[in-house]
């Protein structure tokens, strides 16, 4: 192993992350919360605005889970490359599987996000890993990667998960991180950007929304979902309150 070449690439990893997070989560901040703010005003959560003071502790946290995030990014393309299970070769598994893997990579991510989450919330393992999380009870798309340390290691475990178990295409991977960290500032939006009754249609009943997840900082219970209900709806975790709550904010 080349640990120059590690260096190298780990900070490239690190820079391109942190990049991608200033650049989307400041824009879409800068669009809601200063250029639309008033004229989105009825579709917002909660009609406080978070303090100065909650968005520069969200940067901060950020900034160290993006170092966590680019060292085991690192690890498992560099070190671990040889011992997973993902090719550079689009057509090595069909076409087929390659559009199926996006699909099958987002179900995986949602069950593993939901289990670890609801175990979070323990009292115990709440007060010791998840409370940083939850003091943006507010959230606004900074949080998205305000983390303590070791849920940031937690939060990456979905990067080996997926590159040991599934056939994937390193690129595909890299395009589903990048996914999930867009779907990751819209669930702390504070904002519903969904249509009116999205959530009682045969399809938007299934799909997490920024409403379920701001009810989840709010009032800490209920709604452990990332991308879909499924979970929540299955175990019956999902707030009894989420869709009179989307039903107000999109009148």
């Amino acid at each position: 192993m080349n640990w120059e070449e590690f260096g190298y690439r780990w900070l490239r990893i690190a820079e391109i992350t942190t990049i991608r997070y200033f650049v989307i989560a400041g824009l879409v901040f800068c669009v809601f919360y200063v250029l639309l703010k008033n004229i989105l005003s009825s579709r917002r959560m909660q009609a406080k605005y978070p303090q100065l003071k909650d968005y520069g502790r969200d940067i901060s946290y950020s900034l160290f889970s993006i170092l966590i995030f680019a060292t085991v990014a690192a690890l498992v393309f560099i070190v671990l490359r040889p011992y997973t299970n993902m090719y550079v070769e689009k057509s090595q598994y069909g076409m087929v599987y390659y559009f199926l893997c996006f699909p099958l990579m987002l179900l995986i991510h949602d069950a593993y996000f939901y289990w670890v989450h609801w175990f979070m919330h323990h009292p115990k393992l709440f007060r010791l890993i998840h409370k940083i999380h939850h003091k943006s009870t507010n959230p606004s798309p900074w949080t998205a990667y305000a983390f303590h340390p070791l849920e940031a290691i937690i939060e990456a475990g979905i990067i080996p998960l997926i590159a040991f178990t599934l056939p994937v295409y390193q690129g595909s991977l890299g395009l589903f991180l990048l996914f999930q960290f867009f779907y990751n500032v819209y669930g702390h939006l504070g904002f519903e950007l969904l249509p009116k009754n999205f959530q009682r249609n045969w399809f938007g009943r299934w799909i997490n929304t920024s409403t379920a997840h701001n009810q989840h900082h709010e009032h800490f219970h209920g709604n452990y979902g990332l991308y879909t209900l499924i979970w929540d709806r299955m175990f019956g975790t999902l707030r009894k309150d989420y869709e009179s709550k989307y039903q107000q904010v999109t009148k």
